[in-house]
């Protein structure tokens, strides 16, 4: 079998090895791969995986021996899944790979937006405490997170995580889900009740046609005046010049996200710059951990599909 890895750099930076998947077969492996490229580099294989290289219907038309695709990811929106069903070509997913490390990400965005780690830290090595009269300063408000409320919007396995957390901080956890669970750690409630007592507010849900822009002018009206809110779900699930409207005018009193609408992002992007703003460079899944949870799992799915068992198809 021919296996073809389009674009594997950002899972593995060296830190890893293949060794394992390329055991398997014929193994060709690429950091990265453009749209034009896709084709020329896949026409033989076999098995191809990829993380955000597009498979389309045009694309996958002419991979006429094609019969495996593995995602190096837990989304799979990358992939034209109607035709590549049609086809009956198994599309496999990681699921649940980076639960911890997102949840961990999470909690760090709103910890340094309520207690300014970074910016004390820089104003510390910029000498403003060697110049202070006093024993110490403080570059921004610190506010404490015990008896304050968060929102969870969606409540899967990374947002139960954040619940532990949050629980453990002394914060009280609500939660909405359109399918509501009958869930101890968090309390159900709607989504305008969420909106409406949450002082924290934080995005786990999936990106689709129901969740594209839902946190946008309209419902940021809904919230508590000095709102934070966190995304380390979708860019997408954020109206992002409401929210940089919202941070202009006081009403959001932090944004921190892992995630943007496009990515990389273009210099124009509303929320590059802006003030009380946090963006990580969707990091949230690349712990060295987590990238190996991810290749472990991605390389048993290709073993379960040679040995004539499917696992984590997405359709």
């Amino acid at each position: 079998m021919k296996i073809v890895m389009l674009d594997g750099y950002t899972t593995d930076e060296g830190d890893l090895s293949w060794r394992e998947l390329a055991s398997l077969g014929e193994f060709t492996y690429y950091e990265r791969t453009t749209a034009d490229e896709v084709v020329a580099r896949a026409k033989d294989a076999d098995i191809l995986l990829s993380n955000k290289v597009i498979l389309s219907k045009e694309v996958l038309s002419q991979l006429d021996g094609l019969k495996y695709i593995g995602l190096l990811s837990t989304g799979f929106n990358v992939v034209d899944l109607q035709y590549a069903k049609q086809r009956g070509i198994p599309v496999c997913n990681v699921p649940n790979y980076s639960t911890k490390s997102v949840a961990q990400l999470t909690i760090a965005l709103l910890l340094e937006i309520v207690m300014g780690v970074g910016k004390h830290a820089q104003s510390v090595k910029d000498g403003q405490w060697s110049q202070c009269r006093d024993f110490c300063y403080r570059a921004q408000d610190i506010v404490e997170l015990d008896g304050k409320t968060i929102g969870l919007i969606g409540y899967g396995a990374i947002a139960e995580d954040v619940a532990k957390i949050a629980t453990a901080l002394g914060m009280n956890v609500i939660a909405y889900k359109r399918t509501p669970v009958d869930e101890s750690l968090a309390e159900m409630t709607s989504l305008d009740g969420l909106y409406e007592r949450s002082d924290v507010i934080s995005m786990h849900c999936p990106l689709n046609s129901q969740s594209q822009n839902m946190i946008d002018a309209a419902a940021i009206s809904k919230m508590k005046d000095g709102v934070i809110i966190i995304n380390t779900a979708r860019g997408g699930v954020i109206d992002e010049k409401a929210v940089r409207d919202s941070l202009d005018s006081g009403k959001i009193k932090g944004y921190g996200a892992d995630v943007l609408s496009s990515e990389p992002p273009s210099s124009d992007n509303p929320l590059i710059g802006a003030k009380n703003c946090y963006i990580t460079p969707h990091i949230a899944w690349a712990s060295r951990e987590a990238r190996s949870r991810l290749m472990n799992i991605a390389t048993e799915n290709v073993r379960c599909f040679l040995s004539g068992k499917i696992k984590n198809c997405v359709y």
